[in-house]
Order: structure tokens, then sequence, then C-alpha cells
């Protein structure tokens, strides 16, 4: 078991597979795009597979969450979900993902073992997605979330980041359509995690704003916090339902008193955290021989250590020195 001081239990491990993307997000990276890990830096798809078993066999973890960077470039993505899926207790598998390229490896990822996919997609005007991901890719994202539906990665969640003067008028819009699709909309608040620290809170978007905007066209109803647990999102009933939509406000509405993840970097480093400061070293005792009772001890000390919340309201906060893309959202 993956426990803290606080007495939060860690049942969902999130897996960044590499800290590489085909997009270059405004709120993630400059646009010249990161300083690369080195290839032998990153941890092989053997040692995933094999963290992965510790933490659903030995800790308790029974949902992963691969993400990235951009997991669909990891070469050997589906083997490695093809292995995980065959681990006893089998977790439940998701993948967060820009959609670029899920067209061609839905199919092989839901065959695999894979459950369902979360896709990042800001915009439905392609001029807009060009601004703000720096990349002309819009039909490609609009194709993979077709194709995930089609090969039953579903529910296919939506997740979407509101920005000033770019696409804040298009909460309305993004909620229709994804109603049309079926689509599991979510708006999630802009997070402090990009690499030029040029994140200001004054300006941006909340939660509040999300929901006067969507209320203009649609009738919520919440969900209420029994239902929600220990997901991040706060969802509300479109219309009377079935249908629901969203909200993560990490920064305005923190949920740090039910978090109940852990986090494993592209180099193999745990965090506790999105907003850590500190990681803990797993790949280095895995490459010194160590067995995995001891891989999982250190890991429960690290986890142990875990910080009540990020503070993102404290006016000490500290933003963390890896940016979204290298530690995986």
């Amino acid at each position: 078991m993956l426990i803290d001081t606080y007495g939060r239990v860690a049942t969902d491990l999130r897996v960044s597979l590499t800290d590489r993307c085909n997009l270059r997000c405004t709120y993630c990276m400059p646009e010249e795009g990161l300083q690369w890990l080195a290839k032998p830096d990153l941890l092989t798809d053997d040692e995933i597979v094999r963290l992965i078993d510790i933490a659903v066999t030995s800790l308790g973890i029974e949902e992963v969450r691969f993400t990235g960077g951009e997991p669909l470039l990891r070469p050997g993505l589906v083997g490695i979900v093809e292995r995980v899926a065959a681990l006893e207790p089998r977790p439940q598998m998701s993948l967060t993902t820009n959609g670029i390229g899920l067209k061609r490896t839905a199919a092989a990822l839901k065959a695999a073992g894979l459950d369902r996919v979360n896709v990042s997609l800001d915009t439905l005007r392609p001029d807009v997605f060009k601004t703000l991901t720096r990349r002309d890719r819009h039909k490609d994202v609009i194709e993979g979330l077709h194709a995930a539906r089609d090969a039953g990665l579903t529910p296919v969640k939506v997740n979407s980041v509101l920005m000033p003067g770019l696409n804040d008028d298009e909460a309305p819009d993004l909620l229709a359509w994804a109603v049309e699709h079926d689509y599991e909309l979510r708006f999630i608040e802009q997070m402090p995690l990009d690499a030029q620290h040029g994140w200001k809170r004054d300006g941006m978007i909340t939660a509040g704003d999300i929901l006067t905007s969507l209320r203009s066209r649609f009738e919520l109803t919440a969900e209420g916090e029994e239902k929600r647990g220990s997901a991040p999102a706060e969802r509300w009933l479109v219309d009377g339902g079935p249908h629901v939509v969203g909200v993560i406000a990490s920064v305005t509405r923190p949920f740090c008193a039910a978090c109940d993840r852990t986090r494993l970097t592209a180099d193999g480093q745990v965090r506790t955290c999105l907003f850590a400061t500190e990681e803990t070293d797993l790949r280095a005792a895995l490459r010194s021989g160590a067995p995995d009772e001891e891989i999982a001890r250190i890991w429960r000390l690290a986890m142990w250590g875990k910080k009540a919340g990020a503070g993102l309201d404290d006016p000490s906060f500290v933003q963390p020195d890896r940016p979204m893309s290298a530690i995986g959202g």
C-alpha cells in the first residue's frame, strides 16, 4: 500500500513514457521545444513494465494512466499495454494523448488491452489550434478522436484548456460538439507547468468563468461530492443528462485532500504530486540490481513524505523545474 502521513492511499499510477511531444502548446513549452532526455536516461520497456508490476502486485495500484510528453511517440507503447494487461490483478488502463497518431493506433491499443483515452483539444477552430499548438494538425486530432470512439476506447474524454483572448469564448461550442459526438468534455484550469514560467494567475480563465459561460446555453446540475470521490473533475449533468461535463479546478478549487495518485517520470523518478519539487530515483535502484521488495520499500517511503497540498494559493509557491511535458499530466 502507498499511504502518506495524511491517510491518503495512492491507487492511481500515472506513467510518463516520454518527454517528447509533436506539438508546442503555448501553455506547456517554448516554440523551439526543450532539451529532451537522452535515450539512456529513459526507462526501457522492460523497466517500465517491471515498475508497473511492482506497483500493481505489491503496492495496491488499481489504475494505470500512460502519459507523456506524447505517449503515442513511444515506439513500444502497444507492447507495454499488452504486457500490463496480462498482469494479475489486471489494472484499468487509460492513455492521455494529443490525438495525433491516434487514428492509426486506436484499434491496436484497444486490442492490446487499453480501456479508454483522454484526448487534448482546446478549440474547434483550426486557425486557433495552430496558434495554440504552433502546428497545423487540427484535422488529425479530430480524426483520432473519431477512431478512438469507433475502436471502443470509451468513454472518450476530451480535455480543454481555455486561454484569454484565444479560445475563452468557446466553452459552450465545445460542449455542444462533445454532446453531439458522445465525448465527455472536461475543462482544465491552466496550471503553472510551462517551461518558460510564463503562467500568471491574474487573467486566467477560472472554473467559475467556465461554468458561467456554459450556463449561458445549458442547464447544469451538479453530480455532487459523493459521486466524485477522488476524481479531479467536478462533474455536472448537461440539460438533465445523460451527458456530463467536468471542470478540473486545480488552481481555484484544489482537491489535494482526496488525491490518490503517484507519478512515475519517463526517466524513472517517483513524483508524489504534479507540482512536486522533489523526486525519488527508482531507475538507479533498478539498474543496480535491487530486488522488487527494495524498490517497493523506496516507493513507499517516497509516498509517506507526500505533502498536504500543492500550495498554489501560497504566495511562496515555487513552480516545478520540469515542464508538464516531462512529468505527465
